[in-house]
């Protein structure tokens, strides 16, 4: 008994519990747009997850200028590459500001969801709204198009972190008014720690 004990310890120390991992999947608001990838907020979200108590290992899997159609694309190779516990689905911006119609949005971000729980990992929804550059109509089906697809598949959906900073902190924008500054990311990483932290 007294052998199998230690041999149980043993085992635990030598494979401590590791922590989860999470794949972003978005466009230039998580890569770190024209600034180095570890001033990007998901590079910064694991130490902000550490001191909530929810160690997590983060892979950026964002690239700028991403549609969901290219995010379909890419993610059977990183789920395959990743094996992530969960993953955090940041697109739809691009699709809006191209004018891509709802229908084909709610489409590949339903195709991407599905994909995620396939491999057996969490999806996680972000909101994402449009500047009103195509009309209220639009902008509005647009938004709703979010709501819609987690209420479907029944997984969590978390605020856009983008509208805050529009709102209270405009001097967080760069100058063409889509994306935020550098100095933008680490309370950017907190709001998605604080929206993160009950779905993990």
């Amino acid at each position: 008994m007294f052998r199998l004990l230690s041999l149980l310890l043993t085992l635990i120390v030598i494979n401590p519990v590791s922590a989860a991992t999470l794949l972003v999947l978005g466009d230039s608001l998580s890569a770190g747009y024209q600034m180095p990838i570890e001033k990007a907020w998901p590079s910064l979200l694991p130490n902000v997850m550490a001191e909530k108590g929810k160690p997590i290992s983060v892979v950026n899997g964002s690239i700028s200028g991403d549609t969901t159609g290219n995010g379909l694309d890419r993610l059977p190779q990183l789920l395959e590459q990743h094996t992530p516990d969960y993953v955090l689905i940041e697109l739809g911006a691009n699709d809006g500001l191209r004018g891509f119609p709802p229908h084909i949005i709610e489409s590949n971000l339903t195709a991407i969801i599905q994909q995620v729980k396939a491999s057996d990992a969490q999806p996680i929804l972000m909101q994402i709204h449009v500047l009103p550059n195509y009309g209220k109509r639009y902008t509005q089906m647009f938004s709703a198009l979010y709501e819609k697809v987690s209420t479907e598949q029944y997984i969590p959906l978390l605020p856009f972190f983008l509208e805050p900073i529009l709102r209270d902190y405009p001097q967080w924008m760069m100058e063409d008014g889509l994306h935020p500054k550098p100095t933008a990311q680490p309370w950017i990483a907190d709001f998605v720690s604080k929206q993160l932290i009950n779905h993990l």
